[in-house]
C-alpha cells in the first residue's frame, strides 16, 4: 500500500508540475524579464575592449525547460512527501476521509511552507537582491519553513487535546491562536530581509509576487485534489468514476 501511495502522490505531483509550470512560464516570466530590462538599464556601460562575461545558462533555457525541469522535480518531491504524511495520519488524528485528509495537509502545508515564509521573506525577482547574501537570505527562509511546520504540528496537537474538553469550535479557535502567537515571535525574532533598493518599479515587484504566488497556489490545489482522488481508489477501495460507472451499468436490471 506505502508503495501505491508513493507512486500515486508522485505522479500527482508531476501533473501539478506541469500545470505550475505553464502558469510559471506564461505568467511568472514577464514580470521577470522587465526585472531584469530595469536592472541592464540602471547598469554602468560597458567599458569598450573589456571582456564580456559569458552567460553560464542562456535566459531562453532559464525560462524553458530549465524552469520546467525545477518547477517538476520540486512538485514531485512535495507529491512523494505529501503521499508519505498521509500514509502516517490517515485515520489516527481524525475521522476525516481520505479525500478530506489529503486536503487538510496541502492547506496545512501551503500556510507553513508558501504563506508563513512569504509574509517574511517574500519572493524576489532575479535582478533584485545581492549575491553577496544570497546564501544568508535562503538560511532564514528555511528556518521559518521549519518553525512553521513545528507551530503547525504544535497547533494540530493542542486542538486534539482540547477537542473532547472544550469542544471542536473552541479547540480550533486556541489551536489557531497558538499558531498565531508562535509565527509572530517568529516574526519578531528572525532577522529581516530587505534587499529592493529604492527606486525599483513597485509593479514589477508586484506582478512577480503574485505569479510565484499563484504557482504555488496551482501546485498546491492541484495536489489536493488529484492526490485525494488517487488516495481515496487506494484506500477506501472505490473505483475509479469511469470504472464504477461500468460496474453500475453491467449490474443494474435489464427489461
Amino acid at each position: 500500500m506505502m508503495r501505491t501511495l508513493l507512486v500515486r502522490g508522485m505522479l500527482a505531483g508531476l501533473v501539478a508540475g506541469v500545470l505550475a509550470f505553464l502558469w510559471a512560464h506564461f505568467v511568472g516570466e514577464s514580470p521577470v524579464r522587465a526585472a531584469i530590462a530595469v536592472e541592464e538599464a540602471a547598469a554602468p556601460k560597458p567599458v569598450p575592449g573589456a571582456p564580456v562575461e559569458e552567460e553560464l545558462v542562456s535566459r531562453s533555457t532559464q525560462e524553458t525547460w530549465g524552469l520546467g525541469l525545477g518547477v517538476i522535480v520540486f512538485s514531485v518531491a512535495i507529491g512523494g512527501f505529501l503521499s508519505l504524511v498521509f500514509a502516517m495520519v490517515y485515520g489516527r488524528t481524525s475521522a476525516l476521509r481520505a479525500r478530506g485528509t489529503v486536503a487538510a495537509i496541502c492547506g496545512l502545508g501551503f500556510l507553513a511552507i508558501v504563506l508563513v515564509p512569504l509574509t517574511k521573506y517574500p519572493a524576489n525577482p532575479p535582478a533584485v537582491g545581492s549575491a553577496d547574501t544570497i546564501n544568508e537570505r535562503t538560511e532564514w527562509f528555511f528556518v521559518l519553513i521549519i518553525i512553521a511546520l513545528v507551530a503547525v504540528v504544535a497547533a494540530v496537537r493542542l486542538g486534539r487535546q482540547l477537542a473532547a474538553r472544550w469542544g471542536a469550535g473552541n479547540a480550533t479557535f486556541a489551536a489557531g491562536l497558538l499558531f498565531v502567537v508562535l509565527i509572530a515571535v517568529a516574526h519578531l525574532a528572525l532577522p529581516a530581509q530587505n534587499e529592493v533598493r529604492a527606486g525599483f518599479p513597485p509593479q514589477i515587484l508586484w506582478d512577480f509576487r503574485l505569479a510565484n504566488l499563484g504557482t504555488q497556489l496551482i501546485l498546491w490545489a492541484t495536489l489536493a485534489f488529484g492526490f485525494g482522488i488517487a488516495a481515496e481508489h487506494a484506500v477506501e477501495g472505490r473505483p475509479a468514476w469511469w470504472r464504477r460507472d461500468a460496474a453500475e451499468r453491467s449490474t443494474a436490471p435489464t427489461a
